[in-house]
Parts: C-alpha cells; sequence; structure tokens
C-alpha cells in the first residue's frame, strides 16, 4: 500500500522538525485516506474533520507557547470500550451506548502529550472474541487479504494502523485481544503489565484481568506511547505502581529465551506457521538467545482456565444490569459465551482460584530456566467463512498462545513473524514477568529489526524508519511516569556537553538520556566564546535575524535533548559556571525546551560562529591548533 507518507513516530517528527508537514495537513490527510478506503469495518465514530483539524491547530499554538509535547500532532485511534470525552461508547453494541463527559485516562494523557483522537474503532462486542467478527458494525478484515479476519477483540484499531489510516492506537487485551489483531496485520501489539496503564475510562470485560494494549507499526513507536500511558493512576483500584528502582531495562546480553518443548507445539496442520515460528527462534538466537526447552503444560492449562470459571463470570458482572434488561441486544455467540456463566458457583470459583495458584507456582519453575519466553502468537490464521462455520472452537484455537497470560501476570509483545507463501502474515510474542515491558520492547525492536520487512500493510520498509540497530528508542529508554510530576526534564545542550565532547560525563554521570538530535529555531546565534576552558560556544537568539550559511548547512543551531530527572537536572544546572545559564530555547518545531543560553556580556572578544551551523561543523573547519 503506497502512502504520500508515513505515520510511524519517527518520520513525522522529522517531518515537523524540517517544517515539511503540520499537524493539520497530517489530519487532512488521514481523513483522506478513510474516505479512500470506503465502509471496511474499521470505525464506529468517527471524529468530526473541523474538530480534529481545530485540535491540530491548537496544538500548534500550543507549541508555539512553549509547550513541549511528545506525542505532538500525532493522529491515533481508540477502540469503542474506552471512553473518549463527546462521542459515543458503544462496546460493539448500540444499545448500550453512551456519551462520556471524560476521556478515559489512557486517553487523556495521550491527548495531553499532544496526540490526535480520529475515532472509535470496531471490536468483538464487550470485547469477547479473539476474531473480530462478534459486532453488530461489520468485521474488519485483514488489510492483506479481504476473505481472512482481522483478529480481535480489538479488530478496527488494528487496522487502522496497518492501513496507514492513524500512527497509533489503543486496543484492550485480556485474552489476546492487542496481540492476535497484530498478527494477522503485520503490526507490534504491546500488552502491558496489569496495572501499568490505567483502564479507568474502560467497559471492562474482565476487570482483574483487562489490559488497555497499544498498536504500532514498530516498537520505537510502542515505547514512546507506552512512556506517556504508563502512571500509576490512584483513582483506578487495579492499577500498581512500579517496583522502586524499575525493572531491567534490557535482558542480558547473552539471555535465555524459552520455547516449547516440540511435541506440545501445536498450529493446526498450519506447517507454514510452524516454519515462520522456527525462523524467528534462529533470529532470535543469532541476537545472542540461548533458547531453552521448557514444559508448556503449566501455561497451557492455565489457558485453559480463562473461560472455564470465575473470569467467564466476571464478564457477566460487568454487563449483568444491562444484559438482563436487554438480552435481545447481545451478539448471539457473545450472549452464549458470557450467559455460561449463569450456572457457575461460588465453589466452584474457588476451585479456579486454587488451580490457578498451583499453575503459578508451576510456571515460575520453568521461569527460573528463562529470561524471557518466545511464542507463536496464534497458531493460524482464519478466513471469514471459517469462523462463521465454527465460531466458538476457531476463536479458542487463537488463544491457545495467549489465554494465559494476565493470569499468570504477564508482560507481551507481539512483534512480526514474516508472511505464508499464500501473502497471510503470522506473529510471535515475547513475554516476560510483571514490570519487564522495557526490556521486552528493547528486545522486541531488534527482532523486528533481524526480520525487516514493510511496516503494517504499507510499502513503508521498517530500514527507513529505524536506527541500524532497529533500537530507535534506546535513546530514551522506557520508564514508567509517575502521575503527577513529570518523570524527566528535557535539557538542550549545544557545545561541550554534546555527545563525544570533553563535558558530556557531567551528562552521563548524572544518567541522562539522549533524547535526540535536533535544531534551534532558525533566529538564533552561536559564538565561539574567548578565554573559555575547554572551549565553549554561546548560543543568544536574536528575533528577526536572518542568517547566512555555509554551503552545506542548515537554519538553526545544532542541538542534542538530553532526559534527566528533576534531581539529576537541579543538581547539574546548579554548577552551570557564568557566563553561561539555563533558560528556555525554541527549537525548530516550535517547541520550547530547557537549554544552555550565554549571558550578552560573554560575547565581547567572541567569535561569531553561525554560519556554521552547530559546536561540531566549527570545531571540523576549525584550522589546526
Amino acid at each position: 500500500m503506497h502512502l504520500r507518507f508515513s505515520l510511524d513516530l519517527e518520520s513525522l517528527r522529522a517531518a515537523y522538525a524540517e517544517g515539511i508537514l503540520t499537524p493539520s495537513e497530517v489530519v487532512a490527510e488521514v481523513y483522506g485516506r478513510i474516505q479512500a478506503r470506503g465502509d471496511d469495518h474499521v470505525w464506529i465514530t468517527l471524529r468530526p474533520e473541523a474538530d480534529a483539524l481545530a485540535e491540530a491547530a491548537a496544538l500548534a499554538a500550543r507549541c508555539a507557547a512553549g509547550e513541549a509535547l511528545p506525542l505532538y500532532g500525532v493522529p491515533f485511534a481508540v477502540k469503542d470500550n474506552l471512553d473518549v470525552a463527546g462521542l459515543p461508547t458503544t462496546a460493539a453494541c448500540p444499545a448500550f451506548a453512551y456519551i462520556p463527559l471524560a476521556d478515559a485516562e489512557a486517553v487523556h494523557r495521550l491527548r495531553a502529550a499532544g496526540a490526535i483522537v480520529i475515532g472509535k474503532t470496531n471490536l468483538d462486542q464487550f470485547a469477547t472474541g479473539l476474531v473480530g467478527v462478534r459486532s453488530p458494525y461489520g468485521a474488519p478484515s485483514s488489510v492483506f487479504h479481504p476473505d481472512y479476519i482481522s483478529g480481535g477483540s480489538s479488530s478496527g484499531s488494528a487496522v487502522a494502523v496497518a492501513a496507514g489510516l492513524v500512527s497509533f492506537s489503543l486496543g484492550t487485551d485480556t485474552a489476546g485481544s492487542g496481540r492476535v489483531p497484530a498478527a494477522f496485520n503485520h503490526l507490534v501489539g504491546w500488552k502491558p503489565t496489569k496495572g501499568l496503564v490505567s483502564t479507568r475510562g474502560l467497559v471492562p470485560a474482565c476487570r482483574s484481568l483487562d489490559c488497555v494494549s497499544v498498536f504500532t507499526l514498530t516498537c520505537a513507536d510502542a515505547a514512546a506511547v507506552a512512556a506517556v500511558v504508563s502512571a500509576y493512576d490512584a483513582a483506578d483500584p487495579y492499577a500498581r505502581p512500579a517496583p522502586a528502582g524499575g525493572a531491567a531495562p534490557s535482558f542480558p546480553a547473552v539471555f535465555r529465551f524459552g520455547v516449547p518443548r516440540s511435541s506440545q507445539l501445536e498450529f493446526f496442520g498450519d506447517t507454514a506457521a510452524a516454519n515462520l515460528y522456527a525462523a524467528a527462534i534462529a533470529r532470535l538466537r543469532a541476537l545472542g538467545g540461548q533458547p531453552v526447552e521448557v514444559d508448556f503444560n503449566p501455561f497451557a492449562d492455565t489457558a485453559a482456565l480463562l473461560y472455564a470459571g470465575p473470569w467467564v463470570a466476571e464478564r457477566l458482572a460487568a454487563i449483568t444490569p444491562f444484559a438482563d434488561l436487554h438480552p435481545d441486544a447481545l451478539h448471539p455467540v457473545t450472549a452464549k459465551i458470557i450467559g455460561a456463566a449463569r450456572g457457575l458457583s461460588a465453589v466452584e470459583a474457588f476451585r479456579a482460584f486454587y488451580k490457578l495458584e498451583e499453575l503459578c507456582c508451576a510456571a515460575a519453575a520453568e521461569w527460573a530456566r528463562m529470561d524471557v519466553l518466545l511464542l507463536p502468537t496464534t497458531p493460524t490464521i482464519y478466513t471469514h467463512a471459517e469462523v462463521a462455520a465454527e465460531p466458538v472452537l476457531l476463536n479458542s484455537r487463537l488463544g491457545t498462545y495467549t489465554n494465559f497470560v494476565n493470569l499468570l501476570d504477564l508482560a507481551a509483545l507481539a512483534v512480526p513473524a514474516g508472511f505464508r507463501p499464500d501473502g497471510l502474515p503470522l506473529g510471535v510474542t515475547l513475554m516476560a514477568p510483571a514490570f519487564g515491558d522495557a526490556a521486552l520492547l528493547a528486545l522486541g525492536a531488534r527482532l523486528h529489526a533481524a526480520l525487516g520487512g514493510t511496516l503494517g500493510g504499507t510499502a513503508t520498509a521498517l530500514a527507513a524508519v529505524s536506527s541500524p540497530s532497529g533500537l530507535l528508542d534506546s535513546r530514551t529508554p522506557f520508564r514508567p511516569a509517575p502521575a503527577a510530576a513529570p518523570a524527566s526534564i528535557s535539557l538542550a545542550v549545544v557545545g561541550a556537553h554534546l555527545s563525544g565532547q570533553p563535558l558530556n560525563h557531567q551528562l552521563a554521570s548524572r544518567g541522562a538520556t539522549l533524547l535526540r538530535a535536533t535544531r534551534t529555531a532558525s533566529d538564533y546565534r552561536l559564538f565561539a566564546l574567548a578565554r573559555t576552558t575547554p572551549p565553549k560556544p554561546g548560543l543568544v537568539r536574536s528575533p528577526g535575524f536572518s542568517p547566512v550559511l555555509a554551503p552545506g548547512a542548515t537554519a538553526g543551531i545544532e542541538v542534542e535533548l538530553w532526559s534527566l530527572s528533576p534531581a539529576a537536572f537541579g543538581a547539574f544546572t546548579a554548577e552551570v559556571p557564568a557566563p553561561l545559564a539555563i533558560g528556555n530555547v525554541v527549537l525548530v518545531d516550535g517547541s520550547t525546551v530547557k537549554g544552555f543560553v550565554c549571558e550578552p556580556a560573554a560575547l565581547d572578544g567572541a567569535t561569531d560562529i553561525t554560519a556554521h551551523g552547530g559546536w561540531r561543523a566549527y570545531l571540523a573547519a576549525r584550522p589546526p591548533g
């Protein structure tokens, strides 16, 4: 699918920074793409284009006023069991619909970070299903073939990203709904640790297991979204704060990855799927992993519990008042599955809880032998006709490698694994114990890069938007943000603190993280200061200044953005010597960050080096000695 430009975050950031695109232009393009696809059953409610354009214009004003917005101008979609203020929440059941007054917490955080809601997407009704066909709003298809299912329950959310209609989308994941559609649409699907992302504003399926999930084109994009939405929400009774000190941001250089015994693998006759899984194992080995055969029985037995016992009753508990009043409003398959819980007893529920604890202990013994678990995301993929003929059996098969994850309190990341000979995609999933999300995202980026190929169903190559290592976000490790104060402060450095320069150690020693290289607005001047040790430049803003550039130079001054904790930022700035100071610096994209500036008095005897476009370029052009 050839598109005028890619909506992955790295491409959008670059286009905004270079002035190639504006958020308003991106929004207009998105609505054009949606219209061109026609009735693809992706959307339940599309936001009025005028409203989205107005929000895009307001974002530009916020940036001009000095706000730093990490998801500036990024269009996204929301599964229609999550609230967006002013848009109906239906959970794919028209009779259930209501209009919320406030955004779900995850949506609120994304919009505050500059992301733009485009609309609400289709799903298996009340998020019950892995197929994506149990909806009165129609059944989306995989972007690779109209006869094949999209996967569910987050069907529309996955297709919206894979088709290049939005940069990312929110789904939910109780039994695999944020991973199965990723596999069927060649996407990344992040299923966070339970409680890491607030579920406030979510219509519950199984409230004790539900997770808000994220679909993206790359693992770097997933990490960027995760950094915004991951925050402890004291108003969510199922929220959990990240452990003190945080989990390890990556696995060891030589890591152990679990694979089931060959006799325990099931692909239901799909030899192409088995071959893709074997190829993923080989790629992970090449990345330093050591495969370890583990007993998959505790995981499979846990998966079997999900639709037999208290967790089916929990689905019924979520909608009992509505279902009692509107029994005919439910999709027939949904009604059959959830209705089975009416005959369950508390005794049966407790037996299931006891069994789960036994299985958790057995699974823990297997985890002692591995750092990460690699599984097929699904055993195979099915057509719409096949699912219509066997709606419950085939849905159950799709959960073979997903249903146990939340019951065992695991984090999971689905990544593409390639294509069958018939052109249908499948995926694999990396899993880790709770709060291993950062390590999964880092490893997933490497595994995805080793596969290569294109993004979703578009023609954009992964290699064209990622670093050579495939780790775009190695510069911005995923760290859950606290609910109140910002977890970090961005600092623009312009001279001796740049990477490879003599004072960079002052940042590194305080745990600072390099975010990216960028440039200032065009009306800044740079001076080589006299009598400083080591040599340093001074950055000064001159409104109305129009620089004369050296051949090949770009307007604005080269800077690096570094992220520091508030404490580290305070300690660092306390040591900044005169005539330098920390002030506000306007970047080329219009955002404002803290950065090095210079006192005007220090410019006596200084050399104007603005034409070079940056400190490194000046040093490279300076005569030796």
